[in-house]
């Protein structure tokens, strides 16, 4: 916990000491603002080593409660969710006689939600403390203040009413994953030989597409290693020809997208982990420079993660369904055992099955709902895994660097080139499905 509240004190010295008292609304309505406190969040996620599902979560009900803040206190610019995203019936409505700080309510809501879907109540409250001292400060009228923090409470237990009828619970206690160790199944993989994740989380509540299955993939290439001329043999030759000539960029691009949260690093007899933003993370982080690069104002800030989160949360319900039904061998195990024991791909192969790619749906998806917020061909340079020690990468498009995802599962050799074509693909429709269905601002 210790760097999280390092961080936050640089976080408030260095807003505290760019503005003067009385200048409240300087801080706290800063977009980048905003963005720090969904990096915070990162932060606690990364720390707890949470799954990319389950971090998707926290990221969705999170930003969904901070929009709905922002729409209730700009309703000719933006629209409640209610109604839109499946069983959000209501959200409470600001009491018509009171002032209150919209955005300071933002904040503290996606605080407040961010940690209560999953971690144990509190996990944030260094954080919105240092944003209470900010208000009390920084000169927001007492009334204010506490008008803002109980609007945010109302709005934090109308979303959490609502995430609680998720079936995340009921997946908790869910029957672990049986393996079926026959040719072309998945079976865990070193060094890690990990449970298989979150086997039930095609029953997780979707938030925009009618189920789990609405866009239903089709099968990937049959099994088959006798016959050379089959596509599944070619898939295979195709990842392990790749992964045995990889260029310096074609690593630098496997590893920059490898967003592995709890890779298992083993020397000798020495094991530590090493920990990075997972998937979800790092696209949220991809909002946060697309929102500074063109410049969003607070509120559409606060609209692009939302957008961006759901799409990511819907796309990984559509992703984990069809892993389990198709229950695919990962290219590590089929080589190994087949073609050449010694073979080991680029990346650390993670523990759940090959197909359908989770990273190049859910990226797909993002790139799309972000697309659609803030705009085509926003060229950026994507700086999130320098902390990390991965030189940075840039694009001239979100989508460009959906696409480039594509390659760089195939390049870390844990995914088949098919599956990441047809992951991207699915994901897209994903994307699209939010993008498109989804009347957020008008």
């Amino acid at each position: 916990m210790k760097p999280l509240m390092v961080f936050t004190a640089v976080v408030v010295l260095f807003f505290t000491s760019c503005a003067k008292k009385s200048d409240y609304k300087v801080i706290l309505h800063d977009p980048d603002l905003y963005s720090r406190t969904v990096y915070e969040l990162n932060r606690v996620v990364m720390g707890n080593n949470f799954s990319p599902v389950v971090a998707s979560r926290n990221y969705a009900y999170a930003t969904v409660a901070a929009y709905e803040v922002i729409a209730a206190g700009s309703p000719k610019q933006y629209s409640s969710l209610a109604g839109q995203l499946n069983g959000l019936k209501t959200i409470a409505k600001p009491p018509l006689d009171q002032t209150i700080d919209y955005e300071y309510a933002a904040l503290l809501a996606f605080c407040k939600v961010g940690e209560a879907v999953t971690f144990p109540e509190g996990s944030l409250k260094y954080y919105t403390d240092s944003l209470h001292n900010i208000a009390v400060t920084h000169g927001m009228p007492a009334d204010e203040i506490s008008n803002s923090e109980a609007y945010a409470k109302a709005v934090v237990g109308s979303v959490m009413a609502w995430s609680k009828k998720d079936n995340y619970l009921k997946t908790r206690s869910a029957t672990k994953f049986a393996i079926n160790d026959v040719p072309g199944r998945w079976v865990p993989t070193a060094p890690l030989y990990g449970e298989a994740v979150e086997p039930h989380w095609g029953e997780i509540r979707t938030m925009v597409m009618h189920n789990a299955k609405e866009y239903s993939v089709p099968p990937p290439p049959a099994f088959d290693v006798k016959n050379k001329a089959s596509k599944y043999y070619k898939e295979v030759m195709y990842i392990k020809g790749a992964g045995d000539s990889l260029t310096h960029d074609q690593a630098h691009m496997a590893d920059f997208w490898d967003d592995n949260p709890g890779k298992l690093n083993v020397t000798g007899h020495l094991q530590f982990i090493t920990k990075k933003f997972s998937p979800p993370g790092h696209w949220l982080s991809i909002v946060g420079i697309g929102a500074k690069q063109t410049n969003a104002d607070f509120n559409k800030t606060v609209y692009a993660y939302a957008k961006t989160a759901i799409a990511l949360f819907d796309a990984f319900i559509e992703s984990w369904t069809a892993k389990y039904i198709y229950n695919t061998a990962r290219p590590e195990t089929v080589i190994n055992k087949y073609i050449d024991s010694e073979w080991r791909p680029h990346l650390q192969t993670p523990p759940f099955p090959e197909y359908t790619c989770g990273h190049c749906t859910i990226s797909a998806a993002a790139a799309e709902a972000l697309t659609s917020a803030l705009g085509d061909n926003v060229a950026y340079t994507d700086t999130s895994e320098l902390e990390f020690g991965i030189k940075s990468r840039s694009y001239k498009s979100f989508r460009a660097a959906a696409d480039e995802n594509v390659w760089a599962r195939f390049y870390g050799g844990i995914h088949f080139h098919n599956s990441c074509i047809v992951s991207h693909e699915y994901g897209k429709i994903v994307g699209d499905s939010v993008a498109i269905k989804l009347a957020m601002k008008k």
